[in-house]
Parts: structure tokens; C-alpha cells; sequence
């Protein structure tokens, strides 16, 4: 799907069972592949009362969970081999749950309405532009540090604005440009609260961080399918910025320091499941 330049995505390379040394907080492993990662970056699973194994992307339900790092199609498959029962038995410390068939699209529709709830916060916070007069302005002044455009915006507009931001990063040549998302306008525009958002931008570093986090952790499960053929890099790449993961990349890879360096695991808690 995308292999760009990031400063504020996480880097994903090389082999399992390793973190960053930057990584901050708390790391979990996934139930499925055993590779360990930063708890923001997999996805939880919650034992309702009901007996029923719902996703908690945020990690807020009570009780017992167990993080996935998979993608949407290792999970359909971990599913129809019984692996996923397995796993999650080991998990709960319990078979007597219902899993349901449904459980892949219900991930990756939280996953969604999270990202885009985390873009509509941003909206709220006046850290997101929309509309191309702004963006373009925002981009040729060296404002700007994350790009993104609607599943519909058309190719001409695109071009225009990713050429706008190389020339207000002094990047001309380079291959810096947005990130074409898996969302058409409407939905985009309902999730901002405005009239016809085809482009955004974000022009604080912190909010790119949190926006990039947030799209990537839905991307990567859902899988690069929805985003064939569309652009690279959506935030822009700092001075000792390493490649970003590639959409096929999951909990499973390395880390890389910025200097392409291979990390030891972090000194950070790791807990399996909670």
C-alpha cells in the first residue's frame, strides 16, 4: 500500500518479538502471531458480559482482553482454522464465550469510526485545514506536516497540492504528496462537520502524530486492497526520518532507529493479555 518517508508514523522493519527503544508505555503481544508491540498500535479484544468477544480499540472494558496485531485476512484465516478459538481460550482463560463470524468487520469498523473520530477532534481543535485555497496556501508557507484526501478527490487536485507542500519544504523532486484514505467525501465531511472536505491537512506535528497513528493502525488491518494505486506519504518525513511499515507489515516487524540501525527490545512492561 505505501512505503514512505514518516516523521511521525511508527517504523515497522525486520524481524518479530522486538520493540523501538523509543517506545514509551506499555507493550502487549498478539494472541495470533506472538509478536510484540505498543499496546496503541494492536487492537483489544473484550469478553462482554454476555459471553460475547467484542473489539475494545480504545481499552476501555473491564475485565480480561487479548490484543491482536494481525491483519483483517490473518484473522478471517485464524478464524476458520480454529486458531483464534484456541488463542482466545488461552486469552480468557475460558472456552465458554461466543465468537462470531462478524467479529473482522466489527474490528474494522471501530477501527474506523476511531480514526475518524480522532480527525473530527482535530477539526474541533483548529489544527485541521479543509478546502484546497487553505491547504495550498498552509503548504507553500511550510506549515504543514500531514496531507490526506478523499477516496474521490480527483488526481489534478492532488497533484496540486503535493506540489504546493514540496515547494514550501524546499522538497521539489522529492515524492512527497498525501495519502488518498479509503473514505469518500461524504463520510469525510460528516466526520469533520463541514460541507464537501475532498483535502485536509494538519499543521501542528503533535496532531499529525495522533491523526497517523490512529489511520495506520486501521489501515494495517484492513489491508492495502482498499488503497491500490494510491498515494505514498501523508505526513512529512523529518531529517533522520527511516521508511515507514508497508500496509502488509503488521505487529510482527522490527523497529528501526532513524539511523537504520537494528533496536533491541525495549525496556518497557510487557503483559500478554489485560
Amino acid at each position: 500500500m505505501r512505503t514512505p518517508h514518516n516523521d511521525t508514523a511508527r517504523v515497522r522493519t525486520g524481524s518479530k518479538n522486538s520493540v523501538a527503544p523509543d517506545t514509551e508505555g506499555p507493550v502487549r503481544k498478539c494472541i495470533l502471531s506472538q509478536d510484540r508491540d505498543k499496546r496503541d498500535h494492536l487492537v483489544r479484544l473484550a469478553l462482554a458480559p454476555d459471553g460475547q468477544v467484542l473489539p475494545d480499540v480504545r481499552a476501555k472494558a473491564p475485565g480480561r482482553g487479548a490484543w491482536i496485531g494481525v491483519s483483517r485476512v490473518e484473522l478471517e484465516a485464524a478464524y476458520a482454522k480454529g486458531r483464534l478459538r484456541g488463542a482466545l481460550a488461552r486469552a480468557f482463560k475460558t472456552g465458554d464465550f461466543t465468537l462470531s463470524a462478524e467479529l473482522p468487520a466489527q474490528i474494522a469498523a471501530a477501527l474506523e469510526r476511531n480514526a475518524l473520530d480522532r480527525l473530527g477532534l482535530e477539526a474541533k481543535s483548529g489544527t485541521l485545514l479543509s478546502g484546497t485555497d487553505k491547504i495550498e496556501a498552509a503548504a507553500r508557507s511550510g506549515q504543514l506536516h500531514a496531507l490526506y484526501h478523499a477516496a474521490d478527490a480527483g488526481e489534478d487536485g492532488m497533484r496540486k497540492l503535493a506540489q504546493a507542500w514540496r515547494v514550501g519544504r524546499d522538497m521539489e523532486g522529492s515524492d512527497l504528496k498525501g495519502l488518498a484514505l479509503p473514505i469518500a467525501r461524504p463520510i469525510l465531511s460528516l466526520a469533520l462537520g463541514r460541507e464537501n472536505v475532498v483535502h485536509i491537512a494538519l499543521t501542528d506535528r503533535a496532531a499529525a502524530k495522533r491523526v497517523s497513528e490512529a489511520l495506520d493502525r486501521w489501515l494495517h488491518f484492513i489491508g492495502p486492497e482498499p488503497l491500490t494505486g494510491t498515494a505514498q506519504s501523508s505526513t512529512l518525513p523529518g531529517p533522520n526520518s527511516a521508511p515507514c511499515e508497508t500496509a502488509s507489515q503488521g505487529a510482527s516487524a522490527h523497529r528501526s532507529v532513524p539511523d537504520g540501525t537494528e533496536a533491541s527490545p525495549a525496556a518497557t512492561t510487557h503483559e500478554e493479555f489485560e
